[in-house]
């Protein structure tokens, strides 16, 4: 896949490139960020260089990952901050978000998975579902999905609060299913479709009775 940009009222998502690591480090010392995702901890330089330089452009020339760094507009924050967050040349970093697990885009199944973490300082002004919204729309017109689906280990309730503000439909509790740290934890589970947004699938969708 070609890297892509997309953009939103106040955010422009773009794939992350090595001038980007600091934003990334920095975010990255965030504990919740550390608890609740799969990044290293702790996390050094040499982890957001890797991320930025390797994995994300590996991910989207392979079609394993479709990675964005989510950046706010005109290098600043929401009108009347005071917290500037760590600035790259596309503006403030929000956060990482992208499309995960797509060996399932190339069959049948149609799907994929949404994975996002949120610098600390942006939090609580709407821009990850805002980016959430943007990607899963593309997902659903550009690439054809058909289901998207959000994991996201039990307790991270600020994972769920989004996914549940995008318009993702719970699923329940799976058991096991994420390992973290050497741990077997207990994962929610959601689901987006394109139905749920009005907009048509190539597979048909029949409901259970």
């Amino acid at each position: 896949m070609e890297p892509i940009t997309l953009t939103t009222e106040r955010l422009v998502l773009r794939p992350l490139g090595p001038p980007d690591a600091d934003a990334v480090l920095a975010a990255c010392q965030n504990a919740e960020i550390q608890r609740w995702t799969t990044i290293p901890s702790p996390y050094g330089r040499e982890h957001a260089e890797d991320f930025v330089g390797r994995i994300s452009p590996d991910g989207w020339r392979e079609d394993t990952l479709y990675n964005f760094g989510v950046f706010t507009k005109e290098g600043r924050a929401e009108e009347g901050s005071t917290e500037e967050g760590s600035t790259t040349e596309s503006g403030v970093l929000v956060g990482s978000m992208g499309l995960l697990e797509l060996a399932g885009l190339r069959g049948p199944q149609r799907q994929a998975e949404i994975g996002f973490w949120t610098a600390a300082e942006q939090r609580g002004r709407g821009y990850t579902a805002e980016a959430a919204r943007a990607l899963a729309r593309w997902a659903f017109v550009s690439l054809g999905v058909e289901r998207l689906e959000w994991f996201a280990e039990a307790g991270n309730h600020g994972s769920r609060a989004v996914a549940l503000s995008v318009g993702f439909r719970m699923e329940g509790t799976q058991r096991a299913r994420i390992v973290h740290r050497g741990v077997r934890r207990d994962a929610w589970a959601a689901a987006l479709l394109p139905s749920d947004w009005q907009l048509p699938s190539k597979t048909p969708y029949v409901l259970a009775p």
